[in-house]
């Protein structure tokens, strides 16, 4: 079982960005990668996704405003958030669903 760890999140104002990382022990580069998040009293939800083929898919609340990549010769998975609204505060998990793998997750907090 891959170990997935994430990192890089935080407390930013609205419209702010960060930067979020999971970092994965062993090779991903056979598995589609997602972030999810859930934030207080609402369940998980899916938030964008990277195949294998690197095509990247993404829930219309955050289309072009945020950007999920991969670095497989690292065992990286990336997720830029931009332009961040206080409906994005939540705890934000990377993981691969086909294997019910998942990170620890990572706290976003947007607010003034």
């Amino acid at each position: 079982q891959v170990q997935l760890v994430e990192s890089g999140g935080g407390l930013v104002q609205p419209g702010g960005s960060l930067r979020l990382s999971c970092a994965a022990s062993g090779s991903i580069s056979m598995y589609d990668m997602y972030w999810y998040r859930q934030a207080p009293g609402k369940q998980r939800e899916w938030v964008a996704s990277i195949l294998i083929s690197s095509r990247p898919d993404y829930a219309d609340s955050v289309k072009g405003r945020f950007t999920i990549s991969r670095d497989n010769a690292k065992n990286m998975v990336y997720l830029q958030t931009d332009s961040l609204k206080p409906e994005d505060t939540a705890i934000y998990y990377c993981g691969i669903p086909s294997r019910d793998n998942w990170g620890q997750g990572t706290q976003v907090t947007v607010s003034a």
